[in-house]
């Protein structure tokens, strides 16, 4: 339910149609996807806006513009508690004042530290404000899965990234694991690399395997951040070390330690692409976020597994997702699997 007043039929309708035009919305990262819906005081729609991102207006500021003098009176529907924040653009809950909207409404609270309080401030000038509203609160949230949990959690969200048989080989016996997936597959492992802030490895999969961990797509704009985690010393003139791209050994064999460092370097989003000692130990501490698994159609029977022992020994012990999609990338399979459905 929605604190200080229940939310009319109008109002409720406008709510969900915020949350459409959110979803329809173009990618905002590292910011939010937010929409607004402004109603007069017979709650007719006067006018929406949706953010477009970093440095341009906040939804809020695009609908206000839109309705210009008459939204004095009119009720503000959000996505996303209006923002307490001086950044590229001023605090929504300032021009929100300003405008002279009576009733503020909103779906989802802002859990940003530099950003929250929004309600209360506007409540302090005397705006009726409604919100968090249990009943949108799942699509709400979906808009914005990883940067709520980003700002909650204060830790960059991690992407488990594995190739592997049908048997949930990542190596064979000999050791050899080029290449499992097929070139589509790899490219798609690019793209991956493109979408986040950093790639993560141990040391033991850089001096086994020697990789680069660059995107190397033709259309790349920039590399993120390489991540080397353990304490074992390695050579500089490894692959990893080159000046294709910046890159970070942390000493430390405590996840928790690592994203901590990660995140007050800036780092939001980590793809961690192996070996299966490091991926055991972001999973034993529950901090895979979401699985990018690459199935090849081959069988080993024998071999590394995809992750090492967890010491769960029963079904009800495991770790469980949500499938997001399925994509096929030549004979391979890449399942996106969101781990903090719940």
């Amino acid at each position: 339910m929605a604190e200080d007043s229940a939310l009319s039929p109008s109002e409720m309708s406008a709510l969900r149609r915020a949350i459409e035009l959110a979803q329809d919305s173009p990618d905002t990262s590292p910011n939010p996807k937010v929409a607004c819906v402004l109603l007069d005081s017979d709650g007719i729609l006067l006018a929406t806006g949706v953010h477009q991102g970093p440095g341009q207006d906040h939804a809020e500021v695009v609908a206000l513009k839109q309705a210009g003098n008459e939204a004095k009176g009119a009720t503000a529907i959000v996505t996303l508690e209006p923002c307490n924040h001086t950044g590229r653009t001023g605090p929504c809950t300032q021009a929100l004042i300003d405008a002279g909207v009576a009733r503020v409404v909103f779906a989802v609270r802002d859990p940003n530290p530099e950003a929250a309080g929004g309600a209360e401030v506007l409540r302090e000038a005397g705006i009726e404000v409604a919100g968090p509203v249990e009943e949108v609160q799942a699509d709400a949230r979906a808009l914005n899965r990883e940067w709520l949990h980003i700002a909650e959690h204060q830790r960059p969200w991690v992407i488990a990234k594995v190739a592997s048989t049908l048997d949930g080989k990542v190596a064979a016996s000999d050791g050899t694991s080029k290449w499992i997936t097929g070139i589509q597959a790899r490219e798609l492992g690019h793209e991956l690399r493109g979408r986040v802030d950093a790639i993560a490895v141990g040391t033991g999969t850089v001096k086994a395997d020697n990789p680069q961990l660059t995107d190397r797509r033709d259309e790349a704009t920039r590399q993120p951040l390489r991540v080397v985690i353990g304490k074992t010393a390695l050579d500089s003139d490894l692959a990893v070390f080159d000046d294709a791209a910046e890159t970070l050994h942390i000493e430390s064999h405590d996840p928790v330690e690592v994203l901590q460092e990660l995140f007050d370097r800036g780092i939001r989003s980590v793809l961690l692409e192996g070996g299966p000692t490091l991926q055991q130990a972001f999973f034993t501490t529950d901090l895979v976020d979401e699985l990018a698994w690459f199935t090849s159609p081959k069988v080993l029977g024998s071999g590394r597994d995809a992750v090492a022992d967890l010491g769960r020994t029963t079904l009800k012990e495991a770790v469980e997702g949500k499938l997001m999609s399925v994509t096929q990338a030549g004979d391979d399979v890449l399942l996106s699997i969101d781990l903090r459905h719940n």
